[in-house]
């Protein structure tokens, strides 16, 4: 086998779904004779720097292993993903996973490297690595995972955000905020004054919430999200 490189970002969700099934069930069948198989997943959040020399300590750690052959498929396979990170300038958008093995050729003849460098086609949060003798796969079934996506509102007198929930990534589409006239205790003749103008700019205030709402969760006429949770206050909600 040789060294490669598969990226998945296409627009074609259930051939994307295909392809990590498919990866799924070939890392789950891989087997090693030792503890030399990486599993390494950067969110895009991470810094490709930092995570490169989290790496190198590992690196230097595996010097202190004591049997010769798992030391040197630990530091063979930990070299290979920093070189695979290396290709990196930052994480990708929906983040990074690496799985790397070292195994004996047929006959003990020397050593194959397998090194897949991946960019899921969902967002992935999790940061993990995983140095053992199977590949680490739960992660990617999480990708799989069919969860509706829900959006959110939480509101009160001071702005409003948007965000949606899909399984267990969260986001945060859009903010806003506002300054609203609050009740005061003026008399005389301007106290009605000062009410009404309160009123119509929290009126105001609702419907260009309102709008903000279809803008986030309304894509061609019709709804991108499976439902939507209201937070906050309680007289701005109703």
């Amino acid at each position: 086998m040789v060294e490669q490189n598969s990226t998945f970002n296409t627009d074609d969700t259930q051939i994307e779904k295909w392809k990590v099934k498919r990866l799924i069930k070939n890392l789950d069948e891989a087997r090693t004779n030792g503890n030399s198989v990486v599993s390494f997943y950067i969110p895009a959040s991470e810094d490709i720097g930092r995570k490169t020399q989290y790496l190198r300590q590992e690196l230097a750690g595996a010097a202190n292993i004591q049997s010769k052959a798992t030391r040197n498929s630990v530091e063979t396979a930990l070299k290979s993903t920093i070189e695979k990170l290396g290709q990196y300038r930052f994480v990708p958008t929906n983040g990074l996973c690496v799985f790397t093995v070292v195994v004996e050729k047929d006959g003990g003849k020397g050593e194959q490297k397998v090194c897949l460098d991946i960019e899921p086609f969902r967002p992935m949060t999790i940061s993990t690595y995983k140095c053992q003798p199977t590949f680490y796969t739960e992660p990617l079934h999480e990708v799989l995972d069919d969860n509706e996506k829900f959006g959110f509102i939480v509101m009160d007198g001071a702005g409003i955000l948007f965000g949606t929930l899909h399984g267990n990534v969260k986001e945060v589409q859009q903010t806003k905020f506002v300054t609203l006239p609050k009740k005061h205790g003026k008399g005389g003749q301007s106290a009605m004054r000062f009410a009404r103008t309160r009123l119509e700019k929290r009126a105001a205030y609702l419907t260009m919430c309102t709008e903000w709402a279809v803008n986030n969760f309304i894509t061609n006429d019709k709804p991108n999200v499976k439902g939507i949770v209201l937070a906050g206050s309680a007289e701005f909600k109703n």
